[in-house]
């Protein structure tokens, strides 16, 4: 047998092939579609998607700090940022906020640990019931948190300061001139009149005296216009503008001497004031009453013999029907 007689050498059986299976092109695009799909997914594969713990572990809750916006944290860890060759030493920040908030705060792994704090609200209780939230109250508020921590610490007889805010009740705070009314930019000194306007409540004061006049001629010379022009005066805007300093009677002359008052009171008594609550009224309670073991074994006695009564009511009519 020759070797053309063999079925894989016979050329008759190609030719039959190529008859019953004709070359089609398209199938051969088709199956290098397939092979290059295949290789790009083994080249960049489907993302798989993130883990839900993942998602939960970043995820912020509904009263978060960041969320309610009541925490910088990225100026806060520039405040609490601590050399490492300290080695757990508090570093205390003094922090203020609206209302006016100071605290005397340092950083811990279990949390933030606040020393002291005041408020202004709390100034009322000194004499100062108006204009809360000025420089002056600023002020207040920072001498009373001063003289807070030194009494807490038993230190407030010794530390009598005389600068500014806390500075003055005797704290040590590293400071710049700069953040201080009264600072001015072309000298790069602190003029200390300014400054003690502000304190005493002078700025306020000045600002009652002036007229609708002068308000207005001021507004002109800051758009630089240096023309005079009178305009009647406003005595309607001045009462609701500062309604409730004429309520308390305290006019421009008497700013000065209430908040010297002021102070001299922080100094005497700094002690925060014991809020009184109310004790929760008693309420009803309708939990049934534990009983013992003879009381529950009496009361079974009586269920028993009360059904057996019925039971003997029943068959006492049975019979007479």
């Amino acid at each position: 047998m020759t070797q053309t007689s063999r079925s894989w050498g016979n050329p008759h059986r190609w030719s039959r092939l190529r008859a019953s299976h004709p070359f089609d092109p398209s199938s051969v695009s088709r199956v290098a579609l397939v092979i290059s799909g295949r290789l790009a997914r083994l080249q960049n594969p489907r993302p798989r998607p993130p883990s839900p713990w993942l998602l939960l572990s970043r995820r912020r809750g509904e009263t978060d700090p960041r969320n309610e916006g009541k925490t910088d944290y990225r100026a806060r860890i520039r405040l609490i940022n601590q050399d490492k060759n300290k080695y757990n030493t508090p570093k205390y920040r003094f922090t203020t906020n609206k209302d006016i908030v100071a605290q005397i705060v340092s950083a811990s792994i279990a949390g933030d640990l606040v020393l002291a704090s005041a408020y202004s609200h709390e100034l009322p209780k000194f004499g100062l019931e108006v204009g809360l939230t000025n420089y002056a109250a600023a002020y207040c508020t920072g001498l009373l948190l001063a003289r807070r921590v030194l009494k807490r610490l038993e230190m407030d007889e010794e530390y009598q300061g005389n600068v500014e805010g806390a500075l003055d009740g005797g704290l040590d705070i590293p400071h710049s001139d700069k953040r201080f009314a009264g600072f001015k930019k072309d000298d790069k000194q602190l003029d200390a009149e300014v400054h003690r306007k502000y304190i005493f409540g002078g700025h306020v004061a000045a600002y009652m005296r002036l007229t609708s006049e002068d308000l207005f001629a001021h507004w002109l010379r800051s758009l630089g216009n240096n023309h005079q022009t009178l305009i009647e005066d406003e005595p309607e805007k001045y009462n609701t503008h500062f309604s409730e300093y004429l309520k308390k009677g305290i006019g421009p002359d008497e700013m000065e001497a209430l908040y010297k008052k002021v102070h001299a009171a922080i100094r005497a008594d700094p002690s925060p004031s014991k809020s009184t609550k109310e004790e929760p009224k008693e309420h009803k309670r309708y939990n049934p009453k534990k009983l013992t073991y003879e009381e529950r074994k009496a009361n079974l006695v009586e269920r028993l013999n009360a059904l057996n009564s019925a039971a003997g009511g029943d068959d006492s009519d049975e019979d007479e029907d």
